[in-house]
C-alpha cells in the first residue's frame, strides 16, 4: 500500500550530472546486520529514500533485505530511493579486481546499479586507478554518480588533474567541531557536493550549552538544531539512529530557520578535530588489523 510522501523529506539538490539526490538520509555504520535490516526498513517506512552504506561495514547484505522489506511494507519501487555505498580499500588499485568487487556488492544490495558509488578513502598510489575503474561503471550504468569520502584538497586535486569525470560528491566528516574549510571551499568552487558523515559529531555536542539553548529558542532537539546548521550550509546530511521515532525528529528539521547570529555562534564551536580513529587510516587505506573489520557489522 502507498502511503503519502513526507513533504519534509523532498528537499533535494542536484549532483554536477543532473542527477538529484536528498539532503537528508540514513546512514548504517556500526550497525549490526538485524539492526541494519529493520532501521533500513524502517526508514523507507518513514519516507528516508536516501541510504548509505559501504562494504566495510560489513551489512550491505542486510541493507539490501531491508530495502525489499521497506518496499513490500510501502509500494516503493527501486527508482523511488537514493542508494549509496562505498568501494572497500582492499579492492582497490586493481581494475578488474574491484570491478568485481562491485558485481558482488550489488547483488548483496539486491540491485542491478547504485546511484552513488564513492571511493570510501584515498588509497595512496591506488585512487586514480580506481577512479578510472568507477568511471567505467558510471558509463556502463552500474552507478548513476560517482565520488569519493575523504579527501582532502592535495589528493582531490590530483585526482581531479588525472580524471575524465569529475566526482559528483566528497563526502567529509563534518559537524560543528569539525568544519575542514580548506576542502569545502575547494569542493564549492569546483562544483562537488559535500556530504556530512558524522554530523552529530557522535554525539559530543547534544549537551553543549550553546547548541542547547539555541535549540529552546525554537523548541527543538540539539540534534535538530546540529542538523539544520548543516543543511542551511548547503550539506547533504546522513544521520544514523535505530529507533524510529528519533527517525521522524531527525526529519522534522526543515520548519524552522537558524537566524545568522544563531549560526555564526554554532561556528564558533569548530574545534578542527577529526574522530578519535581517523588517523588510522591516514593514507595507506590498510592499517593493521583494518582486514579484520570485513565481514563484521559495526565496523567502520
Amino acid at each position: 500500500m502507498n502511503q503519502p510522501m513526507n513533504q519534509n523529506l523532498q528537499p533535494k539538490i542536484k549532483l554536477n550530472n543532473g542527477h538529484l539526490i536528498p539532503q537528508l538520509g540514513l546512514g548504517v555504520w556500526k550497525a549490526s546486520l538485524a539492526e541494519t535490516q529493520q532501521m533500513v526498513k524502517e526508514a523507507i517506512m518513514n519516507d528516508y529514500v536516501l541510504i548509505d552504506t559501504a562494504k566495510q561495514y560489513g551489512n550491505e547484505a542486510a541493507v539490501g533485505q531491508g530495502i525489499q522489506d521497506g518496499f513490500k511494507a510501502t509500494g516503493r519501487k527501486r527508482d523511488s530511493i537514493f542508494l549509496t555505498t562505498k568501494i572497500f580499500n582492499g579492492d582497490q588499485g586493481d581494475y578488474d579486481k574491484l570491478r568485481q568487487a562491485v558485481n558482488e556488492q550489488l547483488k548483496k544490495l539486491q540491485t542491478n546499479y547504485v546511484d552513488l558509488l564513492l571511493l570510501h578513502w584515498p588509497v595512496n598510489d591506488k585512487y586514480n586507478e580506481s577512479w578510472r575503474a568507477l568511471e567505467d561503471i558510471y558509463k556502463d550504468g552500474q552507478a548513476k554518480a560517482i565520488g569519493v569520502c575523504n579527501f582532502n584538497v592535495e589528493r582531490m586535486t590530483d585526482l581531479l588533474d588525472h580524471a575524465k569525470i569529475k566526482p559528483a560528491i566528497n563526502q567529509i566528516e563534518f559537524n560543528p567541531l569539525i568544519h575542514q574549510p580548506k576542502i569545502v571551499k575547494f569542493c564549492r568552487e569546483n562544483d562537488i557536493q559535500l556530504e556530512a558523515w558524522s554530523p552529530l559529531g557522535n554525539g559530543r555536542l547534544l549537551s553543549n550549552d550553546v547548541i542547547k539553548q539555541i535549540a529552546d529558542e525554537h523548541q527543538k532537539s540539539p540534534a535538530q538544531v546540529i542538523l539544520r546548521w548543516e543543511i542551511q550550509q548547503g550539506f547533504i546530511v546522513l544521520t544514523k539512529t535505530t529507533h524510529p521515532q528519533r527517525m521522524k525528529e531527525n526529519a522534522e528539521i526543515f520548519d524552522f530557520t537558524l537566524s545568522p547570529d544563531e549560526m555564526k555562534q554554532i561556528d564558533k564551536l569548530d574545534q578542527e578535530k577529526h574522530s578519535i580513529w581517523y588517523d588510522k587510516f591516514k593514507w595507506s587505506g590498510n592499517p593493521d588489523g583494518v582486514d579484520d573489520y570485513i565481514g563484521k557489522p559495526g565496523a567502520f
